[in-house]
């Protein structure tokens, strides 16, 4: 499975991977609230380049999507009045509901990195030997 990857794309990967830079960044130092709102406005401008305005706004109103919508936007406010943990919380929780229908894909794109996919499918490969015995 060959994806094309083009300049656009390129643009919203690197928002959301400074987008989760900023984030980890805002958690480790005792959840910064200005380095919060940056990870979430990168990650969010990412997100758009990435999958394009019309998408973007389907992932947010699907139906099947409230309560991932309401979750991380609640996330938001609580980071913006100043309950950051709170915030962080509800909002991981909203992007696994949110984003989590794109993960065979995001694990198939990882699996073709170099050593990266090797890292990944080497617990994997490791249980099926577990499971077949030692031959």
């Amino acid at each position: 499975m060959v994806y094309e990857i083009t300049e656009q794309k390129k643009i919203g990967l690197g928002l959301i991977g400074f987008g989760i830079f900023f984030t980890f960044l805002g958690v480790i130092l005792f959840f910064d609230r200005g380095l919060l709102a940056l990870g979430n406005i990168f990650c969010l401008a990412g997100v758009t380049i990435l999958i394009g305005w019309y998408s973007t706004l389907q992932l947010f109103i699907n139906r099947k999507n409230y309560k991932g919508s309401a979750s991380f936007l609640l996330g938001l406010f609580f980071l913006f009045v100043r309950w950051p943990i709170v915030g962080i919380i509800l909002e991981i929780y909203g992007c696994i509901v949110l984003f989590g229908g794109f993960w065979p894909s995001v694990s198939a794109f990882l699996c073709q990195i170099p050593v990266f996919g090797w890292v990944i499918q080497y617990p994997v490969m490791l249980l099926n030997r577990f499971r077949r015995g030692s031959d």
